[in-house]
């Protein structure tokens, strides 16, 4: 049996070795010894008995045996050779009694290298066996800049709470998100229990993956995870069989072609001005009227930002009063967000307004199980294939605010009061204080966080001293206070000055004609795979500054100079000489201006803000959600 079995083993590593040959690359087994670092460039740390993934075996420690392998470790050498007759009765070995004994070998890179037993490792995988006992001695390189070298470095960090070593990602922070997923804190030890419900799971989602043809992605098992138990809940996940994982996996596919993709996003940054042929443009009298529906995390009464949208949707009752019907969920929670989704679909609703960043996941489930009705969500810089998200410049505004603030601040000193750090608030921070600095070089911007665990804001801009505040962006019906926008503070009197608008109404009516006049279609044949994100500003009328009386004439006239720079294209507020607090930020080219992605997703603070961005850790539980979909990475 044992001979039958080398035959048809060297059959398989005859034909892996010439097809690597054709191809051009090595045919047979890696030699660590040719790949390890100069001495001196790593340290060795022994692991004791590990587990190894049969397919992470991928070597061997010296160059001796390399060549009696294919690199797929099957044998090469003749069924006539010494080797040929060892390896035979191993196979019989194996059959009878299993192959108890360790090998021995090197881990580098996640990777693993034998040093003795290369003709057990040959047998087992013949056989198909998934893990191999081995005695590991860890080879870890010096830190460096490339990114290999860091994902490694995360998985080090990552071992030392978790020793899985069959997972991998080929971005950074993949593993610490891992920790996220499976519900630990950032140091947070796993269990023996933890591991062994991760190995479950992971295995019945790896080999459906793989079945599907995962192997022919450009990405690893371990990404496309990510994304699924980010979609469905790891602890979801680990109530389905494996049947309804496979059909999850085969709807979720074009998530996973995403990741491929070098530029995940489709920027819109305008309204697109492309449209079908004039006859096709009105909608075919068989096609469904457009029932909507917007989700709310709060109400319109109690939070200024679901306001906003709320304004947005009565913008549309009048803007399509006989062309579409509109409906709208309040107080949606983590809890309640899928249920409020599928209530929606059940009604009718074809196109769905998830309303914030922390509604994401819950919308892109929906859309991969109800590939019929558009679903978008108000988010910014959110890759995924199956819905769209839109989100407003209003760093634009924001800029103008700064300078109306910096003109106007007798004393130099301005606060800003911001809520979440996540994708486009550090933007609008720098926004504003670059603003300010344009018109008042000496003012500085004191940054407070209305998330923040333990603070009294009010009593902070006392010691301050500000005399200008820009708080949250507008007035609520259910709050009388006058604390929004700009407002300036002197003498015990507050009086506003501007605030920003967040146009809804537009943004809304000019998504819905793409549905009417067939543009939303033609985005998404131009787009292929790319996921879409609306971001549109000033120039498109989404985003503006509302004036109060008591702003002087002459502030009026240079804010609005600047602002028709800004229409215009001619002039961006994060362009030219940017200091953070750190240093320069462009050095290479100090003059040119950031890219739209540079100011997604900013991780620093202009030179005049006299704060910092907040951890998780620091901010009030309500923040997490948000904190968890858009944060941003510091």
């Amino acid at each position: 049996m044992g001979r039958e079995n080398y035959s048809e083993a060297l059959k398989s590593g005859k034909k892996d070795y010439h097809t690597r040959m054709l191809r051009g690359v090595q045919p047979t087994l890696q030699v660590l010894d040719d790949i390890m670092p100069e001495k001196g460039d790593y340290s060795e740390e022994p692991l004791g008995l590990v587990q190894i993934p049969a397919d992470q075996l991928v070597g061997t420690k010296t160059v001796g045996r390399s060549n009696s392998f294919a690199a797929n470790f099957m044998p090469i050498l003749g069924e006539d050779t010494e080797f040929a007759s060892k390896w035979s009765k191993l196979s019989d070995s194996h059959l009878e009694e299993g192959i108890r004994d360790p090998i021995k070998a090197y881990e580098y890179m996640n990777r693993f290298y034998v040093e003795e037993g290369n003709k057990r490792v040959s047998v087992m995988k013949y056989f198909g066996v998934v893990s191999i006992m081995g005695n590991v001695t860890r080879i870890v390189p010096k830190r460096t800049e490339e990114q290999e070298n860091k994902i490694y470095y995360e998985f080090l960090d990552f071992y030392r709470l978790a020793p899985i070593n069959y997972v991998w990602f080929s971005k950074e922070g993949s593993f610490a998100k891992l920790q996220e997923i499976v519900g630990k804190e950032p140091e947070e030890v796993w269990t023996e229990q933890d591991l062994l419900k991760f190995s479950s799971i992971y295995t019945r989602f790896s080999a459906e993956y793989q079945a599907k043809g995962g192997s022919k992605l450009k990405i690893t098992p371990g990404d496309a995870f990510l994304v699924f138990a980010g979609l469905y809940g790891y602890d979801e996940i680990d109530e389905k069989t494996t049947n309804e994982i496979k059909e999850l996996i085969g709807k979720s596919w074009e998530e996973f072609e995403l990741l491929q993709e070098e530029q995940e996003i489709d920027l819109k940054m305008e309204p697109s001005k492309e449209k079908k042929p004039l006859l096709n443009i009105r909608l075919p009298l068989s096609s469904p009227k457009l029932k909507i529906a917007f989700i709310y995390e709060k109400t319109p009464g109690t939070s200024a930002w679901t306001y906003a949208h709320e304004l947005g949707r009565l913008h549309l009752e009048q803007a399509f009063s006989d062309e579409v019907n509109m409906t709208s969920y309040e107080n949606g929670t983590q809890e309640n967000i899928d249920s409020l989704i599928e209530d929606a679909i059940d009604s009718g609703c074809n196109l769905i307004f998830t309303t914030t960043p922390s509604f994401v996941q819950a919308s892109v489930k929906a859309a991969i199980a109800n590939p019929k009705v558009r679903i978008l969500n108000c988010s910014l810089n959110t890759s995924h294939r199956y819905i769209r998200t839109y989100y407003s410049r209003m760093h634009e505004a924001k800029f103008l605010m700064g300078a109306i603030a910096g003109a106007m601040a007798e004393n130099n000193r301005l606060t800003y009061i911001a809520d979440y750090p996540i994708c486009g608030s550090i933007a609008n921070i720098n926004a504003f204080a670059l603003g300010a600095q344009m018109v008042n070089p000496r003012a500085k911007v004191y940054l407070e966080w209305s998330t923040m665990k333990d603070v009294d804001i009010e009593e902070r801009i006392k010691e301050i001293g500000s005399s200008c505040v820009s708080g949250r962006d507008m007035m609520i019906p259910e709050e009388a206070s006058r604390f929004f926008g700009i407002y300036h503070r002197s003498e015990g009197h507050m009086r506003n000055l501007a605030m920003p608008l967040w146009h809804w109404g537009k943004f809304y009516e000019q998504l819905i004609r793409t549905i009417m006049d067939g543009t939303w279609k033609y985005d998404d044949s131009s787009s292929a795979t790319k996921a879409i994100n609306y971001w549109w500003g000033m120039s498109a009328g989404v985003v503006d500054v509302v004036y109060s009386k008591y702003l002087p004439n002459g502030t009026k006239r240079l804010v609005e100079l600047l602002k028709n720079t800004i229409c215009s294209d001619v002039f961006n507020p994060f362009s030219g000489g940017l200091v953070s607090q750190d240093g320069v930020v462009v050095e290479e080219n100090p003059d040119r201006s950031l890219l739209p992605e540079e100011i997604m997703t900013m991780d620093w603070l202009a030179e005049n803000v006299i704060g910092s961005i907040p951890k998780k850790e620091e901010l009030k539980e309500q923040a997490e959600p948000v904190i968890r979909e858009q944060g941003v990475k510091i």
